[in-house]
């Protein structure tokens, strides 16, 4: 199966959460509905991220980023 390499900019704290499309350099921009606390928002993003490329959110995998709103994401 191949992998997907992305930088991700991460909007917490949205009214809803979506791919919003990318930005200039070719970060995907999203946002999401959760807070940046504990894991939520790396939650939604993984969840987020697993339904649109269709795989399991365990295959989303953050690389880099955890605590920053840019993030390097793997998807096996």
């Amino acid at each position: 199966m191949k992998k997907i390499q992305l930088r991700v900019k991460v909007t917490p704290k949205s009214a809803r959460s979506e791919v919003v499309g990318f930005l200039a350099d070719g970060t995907l921009k999203l946002k999401v509905r959760a807070a940046p606390e504990r894991g939520k928002a790396n939650a939604e993003v993984r969840a987020l991220l697993a339904k649109q490329y269709g795989v399991k959110a365990s295959a989303v995998k953050i690389v880099s980023g955890e605590t920053s709103p840019l993030k390097r994401i793997l998807i096996e």
